[in-house]
């Protein structure tokens, strides 16, 4: 599998590509380890920012995740990944059943209400510590993903049932990451998105050990958010 420096391709767009490039400036204040900090101060700065990128009158940021390592750990350990380290397999983290599920489970007095509404499950991530050099996160165009491509997969947890995507080989998968990606870089792309109106819905991503990495580089340190916007202005977003 092939993958392209996005910064050397024209830009791409949450609506037909299913996802895009953004610039945040990194919180100085912020301590990644205090969960009270990201959640005052840095919420709000994606909060922004995805309103700006998809549209929406509302953004519901609902978990964050920490990640730091690298993928050659899960290689060392027959593929086993360590709760936190980057995660090694192409994958999409909702599909047509559990979007409208965690919708549910997320906002439930509101749930009936917003389903009358455009929305989607997005993901933002960026590198804590850059430039990136191990691990780097790689996303696929969604443009050139087949339905057949998505195969479901459930999860269980103690207190609900999720499914994702795993995604199979397909020679017209076009893969794309940011070369040296810093920490006022940022992904956003799409997990699910409820119009099927021929728009990107689900867009794979994994992380990949890059050949290119030197053998000193440090470990990959980053944080995603997974947030709902939603909103009948979705419907005038021009990028979205």
């Amino acid at each position: 599998m092939s993958v392209t420096d996005m910064r050397s391709v024209k830009p791409f767009t949450l609506t037909q590509n299913g996802f895009q490039f953004e610039r945040l400036p990194s919180p100085a204040e912020v301590q990644w380890d205090e969960e009270e900090q990201i959640k005052s101060v840095y919420y709000p700065m994606m909060e922004k920012l995805l309103k700006n990128a998809t549209g929406a009158s509302r953004v519901h940021i609902f978990d964050h995740t920490l990640r730091k390592g690298t993928i050659k750990e899960a290689k060392l350990n027959g593929g086993t990944v360590r709760k936190g380290a980057p995660v090694m397999g192409a994958h999409v983290d909702y599909t047509p059943k559990s979007g409208p599920s965690r919708l549910k489970d997320l906002l439930p007095e509101e749930a009936e209400s917003l389903q009358q509404t455009p929305y989607a499950v997005i993901q933002a991530w960026r590198p804590l510590r850059g430039p990136v050099q191990d691990s780097p996160l790689a996303v696929c165009d969604a443009a050139t993903v087949d339905p057949a491509d998505l195969v479901p997969l459930s999860l269980i947890f103690p207190e609900r049932t999720g499914s994702v995507y795993n995604v199979s080989y397909n020679p017209r998968h076009r893969w794309y990451y940011a070369k040296g990606m810093k920490t006022d870089e940022v992904y956003v792309f799409v997990c699910y998105d409820s119009r099927e109106d021929g728009r990107a819905r689900f867009t794979p991503h994994t992380s990949f050990d890059d050949p290119t990495c030197p053998p000193d580089a440090p470990e990959r340190e980053s944080i995603e958010i997974r947030a709902m916007p939603s909103g009948r202005s979705m419907l005038m977003a021009t990028n979205m």
